[in-house]
């Protein structure tokens, strides 16, 4: 009975980490390491990506499902001037939002976006830190529409007058079970999330289309709606130039209509390239990520123009507040005053599913981003590379999430809109830099005008809805605890992904290995004769070593102490003609020491023995030396790493210190 419990243990454990390598062949624990089919920006051989198309609906379920919202916030926040301010959103979609996505594209072509553009500007512990605040705002985003969409589905379905009186206290109940069926689809997989899209996205847009057509028709038919809409929007606002100041200034509420390019961009490494892209150079894949943003951003376009005008001429003013039978539902409301029962409820079916899947594209962007990031900067666990643990993980905080809100719609849009205009910002500011390097004048002064616009925005958002603002900073709050706990509890594990070393170093090592392998680890000071001699003497005499033994020098450079994971080139060299040295460039000292002997004992079956000296000062000031810098209590740490790294102690390196 525990052989069977066990085995399923097992095949449990197998099943979630899939494609995880968790224990080397030396039975140590090794770097992590990723496989294409468990690392959701990377489209392994075997699997060549799907048509730009197909994955347009897999982020057009996000960016497409809007409609089920955004004509009834429209009329909400600008009212007669709906279809004017909506026009200007999308003058600032077509000539600012895609430039700057297309050149995204271009920038960062396995799907890491504005962040890893930004990344490259900062280095050390600063870089860190501003990458972990961005995936904040970027899991605000990406979290809320997950959360959002699933409450506004379940809205839909509670306000379906064939519904109603059934399922009107039961909201929250609704969201959670469609928040746990989304996470249920990428627990299956992938590709089936895109399939599902195809499918609803086809559906969805062409009943809208329908209730379009009509909507224009009955607009067509009973001049008087056109006639009493200019007439009062005359009224109210005197002239054009009024009417597009007034739209600039409720633009931010409107700014829900540009969520789907962060996803966009976010999906790209499952978009289908040429059969000769390179990772280097993936031509084929940028150019239909390009047509991908460009086909959703006019499509979107000519519904958000459509859809608002008609609901600002057909529906009554009051229907659009809370209460309001067109609240939150505009065009469903118009599918079934025109179009009857029947329709209307084919029409709720149909936004519910998309609604409830809008977060397939979110969850698709975060499985792309976190497991990029976190764990490479050694701030996530090691199963954080493997997708279905992460599923389960966002899966758990939407839950939280719909939780707090009380899976109310209104509640959760100020966070949602910050967090898109945060990282659209972002991408503005990242290109216009970009550009900048390139001598790209043109492109420069135009870029630098969206960030200017896309800033001005989000500062106004965050004015007017300081909620977004806040529930953004808690998201940053426990990303970067959570990072930094999980970064100090990997502290000492073995983190250097490979080691290779130069010819000369190889011959060092052939050489000594035909005797007994002892390595001095050497703070480089003057790199004198005297240096080396005194060394060797100190040595020799704190561990009682005979003259006749032979001694290799290693030296560590730490470049940027801040990154977790790394390759390791050991280089030989000879100074003042006997002292043989070998020198690695690394984020810290003692991992990069360890890395090496454990190297050296596989390659040569020889147990290395490795001399220190004790470090001088606090223990535990030094400890917090090695933790943020790389150095600091170099000999204990060394010999930490190697215990964790290797269980068996007689196979172990030998640490001496002295």
């Amino acid at each position: 009975m525990a052989t069977t419990d066990h085995a399923r243990t097992s095949r449990l454990r197998a099943w979630m980490l899939e494609g995880l390598a968790d224990i080397g062949k030396a039975g140590r624990q090794q770097p992590a390491q990723t496989e294409p089919e468990a690392r959701p920006g990377h489209t392994p051989p075997e699997h060549k990506g799907q048509r730009w198309w197909r994955v347009m609906c897999l982020t057009g379920v996000d960016y497409f499902s809007t409609l089920g919202y955004q004509p009834g916030i429209a009329a909400l926040a600008a009212g007669l001037l709906s279809p004017v301010a909506t026009i200007v959103l999308v003058i600032v979609t077509l000539a600012g939002a895609l430039p700057v996505y297309r050149r995204v594209a271009e920038e960062s072509p396995r799907g890491e976006g504005s962040i890893a553009m930004l990344e490259r500007l900062l280095t050390f512990w600063k870089g860190k830190l501003f990458v972990l605040t961005l995936l904040g705002f970027a899991a605000t985003d990406f979290l809320i529409t997950i959360t959002l969409s699933a409450a506004d589905a379940s809205t839909h379905l509670v306000e379906n007058p064939h519904l109603t009186s059934t399922l009107h206290d039961k909201q929250m109940v609704i969201t959670l079970v469609l928040v746990a069926l989304l996470g249920a689809v990428f627990l299956k997989g992938f590709l089936e999330a895109i399939g599902v899209a195809v499918v609803l996205v086809g559906i969805y847009l062409g009943l809208n289309v329908v209730v379009v057509v009509v909507g224009l028709w009955h607009v067509m038919t009973q001049g008087h709606v056109v006639t009493d809409w200019t007439t009062g929007l005359t009224a109210d606002h005197g002239n054009i130039f009024a009417m597009i100041g007034v739209s600039l200034l409720v633009f931010p509420k409107l700014a829900l209509g540009l969520s789907g390019f962060e996803t966009g961009v976010a999906v790209m490494p499952h978009v289908e390239g040429d059969p000769d892209d390179t990772e280097e150079n993936p031509k084929g894949r940028i150019r239909g990520t390009k047509k991908l943003l460009t086909t959703a951003a006019l499509i979107m376009s000519v519904f958000l123009i459509a859809t608002s005008f008609i609901t600002t001429l057909l529906i009554p003013e009051k229907e659009f507040e809370s209460g309001g039978q067109a609240n939150g539902r505009a065009l469903a409301y118009l599918a079934h005053h025109y179009l009857g029962g029947a329709f209307g409820t084919v029409y709720d079916v149909s936004t519910i599913a998309i609604l409830w899947f809008a977060g397939a594209s979110a969850m698709a962007g975060l499985l792309n981003l976190m497991p990029r990031y976190l764990p490479r900067y050694g701030m996530a666990p090691h199963w954080a590379r493997a997708v279905r643990p992460m599923v389960i993980v966002f899966t758990l905080v939407a839950f939280l999430v719909t939780w707090i809100f009380d899976a109310d719609v209104d509640a959760q849009g100020g966070a949602y809109a910050t967090g898109v205009l945060v990282l659209m910002s972002s991408a503005a500011i990242a290109v216009t830099i970009a550009a900048r390097r390139a001598a790209q004048k043109g492109w420069t002064i135009g870029f630098a005008v969206v960030s200017a616009v896309l800033l001005y925005v989000t500062v106004v958002n965050v004015i007017e809805r300081p909620d977004g603002v806040k529930i953004g900073a808690c998201f940053i709050a426990g990303i970067i605890l959570i990072s930094l706990l999980s970064r100090l509890a990997r502290a000492f594990e073995l983190r250097v992904t490979s080691v290779s070393l130069d010819p000369m170093a190889e011959r060092f090592v052939r050489d000594i290995a035909s005797r007994r392998i002892r390595f001095i680890a050497n703070e480089p000071d003057n790199r004198d004769k005297a240096e080396y001699r005194d060394k060797i003497e100190q040595i020799r005499a704190d561990n009682d070593v005979p003259v006749q033994e032979d001694f290799v020098f290693v030296e560590v450079t730490v470049l940027d102490p801040s990154e977790f994971e790394a390759g390791l080139t050991v280089r030989g060299e000879v100074l003042h003609g006997r002292y043989r040295i070998l020198t690695l460039e690394s984020s810290s000292i003692p991992n990069a020491l360890a890395a090496l002997v454990l190297h050296v004992r596989d390659t040569t079956g020889c147990i290395p023995h490795i001399y220190f000296e004790w470090t001088e000062g606090n223990p535990f000031t030094n400890f917090l030396r090695f933790f943020l810098f790389g150095q600091g209590e170099v000999a204990p740490v060394t010999r930490e790493v190697l215990r964790e790294a290797e269980p068996d102690r007689t196979r172990r390196p030998r640490v001496h210190v002295g």
